[in-house]
């Protein structure tokens, strides 16, 4: 991420924060960081790690594209890039995302809030996800929906891509 893009994540994690009615101890206590961490991502000065923006999501009880969307195109992480690109903001959120990964790449996410589903299909490549305890090997064209409220993971046997579907809880209507 660049330090335009650190700033406009900032701004704009500030602009949900206050939404939400969370002041700067509560988000951070709810996302599990240090006060002072937010603080610096607040203020544009720090970089956070892709872990640390879905525990921001996730306390602030939105789509992971929801925080990241309007302010960044594409997170590379430790060589994976990750791109968001659709949204459904409806009653039935969803994301979709395009991610790179380069040969022998492990990208291991922490559970999504409970009841959310992902699907993985390859479209180069090949990569083993899915759940820690339960991973599943997939060449291109090979997809695998799993329960994504458990810890699980991305392996990139070859340098691979994939379309990775996010599927939150319906919310209820109103």
């Amino acid at each position: 991420m660049n330090t335009t893009d650190t700033v406009a994540l900032g701004a704009w994690l500030s602009e949900l924060r206050g939404k939400k009615g969370y002041s700067l101890s509560g988000l951070a206590e709810a996302a599990g960081l240090a006060k002072s961490n937010l603080s610096r991502i607040e203020r544009g000065q720090a970089n956070p790690t892709l872990d640390t923006l879905w525990r921001l999501a996730r306390a602030l009880d939105l789509p992971f594209g929801t925080l990241v969307a309007p302010v960044i195109g594409t997170l590379i992480e430790q060589g994976i890039e990750v791109q968001l690109i659709a949204q459904n903001t409806t009653d039935a959120p969803m994301d979709l995302y395009l991610m790179r990964l380069p040969a022998g790449a492990i990208r291991t996410s922490e559970p999504h809030p409970a009841g959310t589903r992902e699907r993985v299909t390859v479209i180069n490549g090949a990569l083993v996800t899915g759940p820690l305890n339960a991973p599943v090997s997939l060449a291109a064209g090979g997809t695998h929906a799993f329960d994504a409220g458990q810890a699980h993971h991305y392996r990139a046997r070859v340098e691979s891509e994939a379309l990775v579907e996010i599927h939150y809880v319906p919310r209820a209507s109103t």
